[in-house]
């Protein structure tokens, strides 16, 4: 018996080792682009437009940055991301103090985002948000 729970102890260990860390282009380049419809998220809460980048700080290690424009077709500011903890076994965990997952903008103002990201591979990709498609209660 003890054999065996070893032999699926060393099985377990080495399925575990061979897991995806989600820290390269590579990796969640497939994730962001199969759920780009969540990368943003707009939230009227408390007299103010939250735009949430909850999504994207997420899937953050691969990324080498995230740009952003309101209300216009060009991403011309930026969204720092917290950083990568490669090496440690969450390294997307959200760990900053006092960080937030989201910019405050006037009531109503937000209209469209556009948001650009630009992979550790070098590549990019883009996509632009009707406010009505990223509301959240």
């Amino acid at each position: 018996m003890r054999l065996i729970s070893l032999f699926f102890a060393f099985i377990l260990l080495a399925s575990a080792s061979a897991a995806p860390a989600f820290t390269t282009a590579a990796e969640v380049k497939p994730i962001l682009n199969a759920t780009k419809a969540n990368w943003i998220a707009v939230r009227e809460y408390d007299g103010h437009d939250l735009i949430y980048f909850t999504h994207l700080e997420s899937w953050r290690c691969g990324l080498d940055g995230v740009k952003y424009g309101v209300n216009s077709d060009s991403a011309d500011q930026v969204w720092t991301l917290e950083t990568c903890y490669e090496g440690e076994a969450a390294p997307n965990a959200m760990k900053a103090e006092g960080r937030l997952p989201y910019t405050s903008l006037p009531l109503g103002s937000v209209q469209t985002i556009t948001i650009e990201l630009l992979y550790d591979d070098g590549t990019t990709d883009s996509a632009t948000f009707e406010r009505k498609a990223v509301m959240i209660p």
